[in-house]
Order: structure tokens, then C-alpha cells, then sequence
């Protein structure tokens, strides 16, 4: 049975509740066991380890839905970013500056659960913010 665009919304509100408290012991009621992101097969372990290295790159690292458009089986999404990367990212030297970006995301769920993962994020706003 597929989800309506009001439960597939809220399913992925609660994925993205999921990420910001960093509960990877409930990460599989999100996420499927065979997650790809931007075309990369990674799984359930590779997406939870990918996220993983996200925060500990980004200590602050907080989600924020900033549009939400559901339209079973695909989710888009405009994530909004207020963060202090402590080394690099994006290869860019951020070095624990903060900045401020945009992701562009679309999702398509099997099953329930994330499947599929298309991301862009705006690097051009990042250069912009540290003069590059």
C-alpha cells in the first residue's frame, strides 16, 4: 500500500527528527536496506556511516526543512544549513567557520523507507561566504 503525500511527509519529518538526534539504532525504520545516494549503492550500513562522518565533520550539524513538496513515491526537499565544518568541506577550507547553504534533495521510497537519494548542495553559496 503506498503512502498519501500527507503520510509520506510526515514519515520524512520523522526521518529528518531521525538524523538531527542521531538515533542510528532507529535509522532502518527510515532509511532501505538498499539505499543508493546520488547514484552510489551504499545500503542501510553505508548510509548510516556516510551520515556518521557528516556530523563528525559538522559537530553542529542540524537539518532544517526549509520546503517540503510530496508527491508518493518522491519526496523533494530544500534543506537548510547553519553550521561550523571544523576542517574542510566540499574541499573548501572552512576550518570551524560558520556557514550558511542550501541542499536541493530528492528521495524516492520503496517500501516505506528512503530508496533513493539525489543531493545537490549550493557550494557556490559556500565560496561565496569565505571569499573564494
Amino acid at each position: 500500500m503506498s503512502e498519501t503525500k500527507e503520510q509520506l511527509a510526515a514519515l520524512y519529518r520523522g526521518y529528518i527528527d531521525c538524523l538531527n538526534a542521531q538515533d542510528w539504532a532507529q535509522l532502518g525504520r527510515f532509511v532501505h536496506p538498499d539505499a543508493e545516494h546520488n547514484g552510489r549503492p551504499l545500503g542501510l550500513s553505508g548510509y548510516r556511516a556516510m551520515l556518521e562522518k557528516d556530523y563528525r565533520e559538522i559537530p553542529d550539524l542540524r537539518f532544517t526543512i526549509d520546503l517540503l513538496i510530496s508527491d508518493p513515491p518522491h519526496i523533494a526537499a530544500r534543506l537548510a544549513f547553519d553550521c561550523a565544518p571544523v576542517g574542510e568541506f566540499m574541499g573548501l577550507p572552512v576550518n570551524g567557520r560558520r556557514i550558511v547553504f542550501a541542499e536541493n534533495v530528492f528521495y524516492r521510497f520503496e517500501d516505506g523507507k528512503v530508496r533513493a537519494v539525489w543531493s545537490v548542495i549550493d557550494k557556490a553559496a559556500i565560496e561565496a561566504q569565505l571569499g573564494a
